[in-house]
């Protein structure tokens, strides 16, 4: 069963944890996607680099030095080796022995807690291998059915949808666009991925009436409050647009904050 990224077609919107519910647990952990579901979160957004054994890893680095106890390039490593450092002790002792898991435990565990996943193309040193070793993840439908690729460069994401035609795509965009219609069509794109600060209304009902997803991503509960002080309306316009069925997803860092806001708002 494919699982909707548009609110129209849930009737709700996904709340995301920006490589979980990051605020309050390691990123990119299991424990930190299992705090995004207990903290009112459906949606989860990680990050993908390639094994040196052609396994695809959620991490955000492509070294392992500040998430974990080790040090070095992804592409050196294998599964194996990758599967025994330490990626939760760096953020608190209560995670010791957190590890860095594959994106096919990460799937397995989205079955298990009933979230989508976003999951970001952080390959830089091999795309064709990452493209075959994807392949294989996404095999069956029911795991396909729950993912949305996405990454900044559009180019390849194009590549990665001709490749694999049932995966869905999203471009990830912190600028505006005079025609981000046409931007996401020119790359078969399933989803724009817009920044809160560059999210404009207009180009949001554009999307959606052609059809294209949109996810904004609202950083931390500090950078709001930040932005408040320097004099930005974020909080009312993001509620207005809430309010407006113009956002399908909203992520960041801190889930609890994304549902409250969320609540508050409509």
């Amino acid at each position: 069963m494919q699982k909707s990224f548009l609110a129209s077609e849930n009737g709700f919107i996904h709340l995301c944890g920006h490589r979980g519910h990051s605020d309050g647990a390691p990123e990119n952990t299991i424990a930190a996607f299992k705090a995004t579901r207990d903290c009112g979160g459906t949606s989860i957004e990680i990050d993908t680099v390639l094994t040196k054994d052609n396994e695809i890893v959620v991490i955000h680095d492509l070294l392992v030095d500040r998430t974990t106890n080790g040090t070095g390039a992804v592409k050196d490593m294998t599964a194996a080796e990758i599967a025994g450092l330490d990626a939760g002790s760096w953020f608190g002792a209560d995670f010791t022995g957190e590890r860095i898991p594959t994106l096919r435990e990460v799937i397995a565990a989205a079955h298990e807690l009933d979230l989508v996943i976003e999951a970001e193309i952080k390959e830089k040193v091999n795309l064709a291998a990452y493209v075959e070793a994807l392949k294989q993840v996404l095999a069956d439908p029911r795991d396909c059915g729950r993912v949305m690729m996405i990454s900044f460069d559009h180019a390849h994401l194009k590549a990665v949808k001709a490749a694999i035609p049932n995966v869905r795509t999203g471009g990830i965009v912190h600028e505006r666009f005079a025609d981000p219609v046409a931007v996401a069509l020119a790359a078969d794109l399933d989803e724009l991925c817009i920044d809160l600060s560059v999210f404009d209304p207009q180009d949001a009902r554009r999307l959606h009436e052609a059809g294209i997803a949109i996810r904004c991503h609202a950083y931390n509960p500090a950078s709001i409050e930040e932005a408040t002080r320097a004099g930005l309306a974020w909080t009312d316009e993001l509620a207005g647009w809430l309010r407006a069925g113009l956002i399908d997803t909203l992520s960041g860092d801190d889930v609890t904050w994304l549902h409250r806001f969320r609540s508050n708002a409509i």
